[in-house]
């Protein structure tokens, strides 16, 4: 059982180093915020962690709100991974963010509406299992609802230290 548990170990620690390091090397390029967002979202798409990447206890969410887990903070502060867990009907209030921001649907549905800055509704779309998308300031403007039956689980690459920052949102509009 102990080796089981060391391997599982091993192999969720694997893909995040393996995410990081192909962040780091698009970050690397010093890109505009948007292309950087491009930039990493591709990356992301080449190495989207699967939902074990987070333990049994992490993937169970709350009744309480949606669920943060801190993945990897690089050392410089450029950027941040972060597991995001959401029980059946949790919704973020309306946000933008402090830089760019890359999110992976690993696990279930998310239901994300955009908005323009007089909260105008744009567009929404469902982002299946797999999906990834990046956006940059300005134009982030959205709000995220898990809108099915099931937990749904993401990954969000953040271009900040969101230990130092607290969080990746700038402001909230409701």
């Amino acid at each position: 059982m102990l080796d089981r548990m060391i391997a599982t170990q091993t192999y969720e620690v694997s893909q995040i180093d393996k995410l990081a390091a192909g962040v780091r090397r698009e970050i690397s390029r010093q890109a505009s915020r948007a292309e950087t967002a491009q930039l990493v979202a591709a990356q992301l798409r080449r190495n989207l962690p699967t939902p074990e990447v987070l333990t049994p206890e992490q993937r169970a969410g709350s009744p309480d709100g949606y669920r943060s887990h801190t993945l990897h903070v690089e050392p410089d502060g450029s950027f941040s991974i972060i597991g995001l867990v959401w029980l059946p009907g949790q919704i973020t209030r309306i946000h933008d963010h402090l830089t760019w921001c890359v999110f992976g649907v690993i696990q279930g549905i998310e239901h994300e509406e955009l908005f323009d800055a007089g909260l105008t509704l744009l567009g929404e779309s469902d982002n299946q299992t797999g999906d990834v998308s990046g956006f940059a300031p300005p134009g982030d403007i959205h709000r995220v609802h898990n809108t099915s039956d099931e937990t749904a689980i993401s990954i969000h690459i953040y271009g900040t230290d969101v230990t130092r920052t607290g969080s990746s949102v700038r402001r909230f509009y409701d």
